[in-house]
């Protein structure tokens, strides 16, 4: 009888590395298919709609562009810890305090003047995300608490912190009794371009996928990073830091994904309000898996996603199928990744025995 072994590869060659996102990807659309067949509509249709609805026409690609600003710069702020295998699962949350810093700026600091209050607004975003992002890194690598835990705890922190305000103190008068805090006066907002809500905060994700790009390739700290991850009892006999390098690691990934709620509110909203994320801190980690942590590679993954969700909302319209039914898609996508990437660090050998 053959015996099916899974056998550790000495290197991962590369053609794998370009093969297992998109089969991953490829896979998940089945499984979509199979949901859309349970609910009773064509895959073929059901796709074909989400496809035309995200990148038919104009207004869709520019939604999907600025679906896909979000999800990239989240994704660029969790690809950067995960590089050194600390798992940052708060990105959502660091969002969250980002835009919390942003509204704050806002409310308490505003000066008539747009060349003043954006760096101002990038300053207190990055800090506030920067900060929380950090003291998750600091119980890390000072006590050995689990990353995995504190981050996704303190999303809900940052969650309900927002919540407090906009539905307490900074909640607008005018809004009908809505959660959310006065518009921003336009000297506070991100201009958008080609009569479309795409905003300045694609030229701050931009920026900073190279930037990344060129860190991780050609500075001495991305190098000690990737040491970091990829074998950490050489650079504890290298002399590299630990505490250290994953607080500030933190600190940086956190100050990202801060920028991410910046724009988003400064620059599409227009307010501080409830629900203004998606999931985006979330869906990021499917981005950056997708992406194999690439910053470059993460534009090009956001925006497929971003095309998913403007797709998603097609769904809903055209069709009438739930959200969810987008979201499962999503779901499937992360689990094909996570479960090809066994094939990507091992081979499967098949034995055979001789019967005796």
């Amino acid at each position: 009888m053959p015996r099916v072994l899974l056998e550790k590869r000495r290197e991962t060659p590369w053609w794998i590395d370009v093969a297992l996102p998109v089969v991953s990807v490829a896979l998940a659309l089945g499984a979509g298919g199979v949901l859309l067949l349970a609910l009773g509509v064509s895959p073929w249709e059901a796709y074909g709609a989400m496809f035309r609805g995200s990148l038919g026409d104009w207004y869709g690609l520019g939604e999907t562009v600025v679906k896909a600003i979000p999800l990239a710069t989240a994704g660029l702020a969790v690809a950067l810890a995960f590089r050194m295998q600390v798992w940052n699962i708060g990105a959502e949350g660091q969002l969250y305090m980002g835009a919390l810093a942003t509204a704050a700026a806002v409310r308490y600091a505003f000066v008539e003047n747009f060349f003043v209050m954006l760096p101002l607004m990038i300053v207190v975003s990055g800090l506030a995300g920067g900060l929380w992002g950090a003291l998750a890194g600091w119980l890390k690598g000072r006590w050995r608490v689990n990353e995995i835990i504190s981050t996704l705890m303190m999303n809900y922190i940052a969650v309900y912190l927002v919540d407090y305000f906009i539905y307490g103190p900074w909640r607008d008068p005018a809004s009908l009794g809505f959660p959310m805090t006065a518009p921003f006066p336009p000297a506070a907002r991100l201009p958008q371009f080609f009569d479309s809500r795409v905003h300045l905060g694609i030229m701050v994700t931009l920026l900073l996928a190279v930037a990344l790009w060129l860190f991780f390739q050609w500075t001495r700290w991305g190098f000690e990073v990737r040491v970091l991850g990829e074998n950490p009892r050489a650079a504890h006999y290298a002399g590299i830091p630990y505490v250290r390098n994953v607080v500030l690691l933190m600190f940086l990934s956190g100050a990202i994904a801060g920028l991410a709620g910046m724009g988003e509110i400064a620059g599409l909203q227009g307010r501080l309000q409830h629900g203004f994320s998606p999931g985006y801190g979330y869906t990021a980690i499917i981005v950056a898996w997708l992406a194999r942590l690439n910053p470059l590679a993460i534009l090009g993954v956001a925006f497929f996603l971003g095309s998913l969700l403007v797709g998603g909302d097609t769904l809903q319209v055209v069709m009438r199928l739930p959200l969810a039914s987008t979201q499962i898609i999503q779901g499937c996508i992360l689990i094909f990744l996570l479960g090809g990437d066994v094939l990507r660090t091992h081979r499967i050998r098949i034995f055979r025995q001789e019967k005796a």
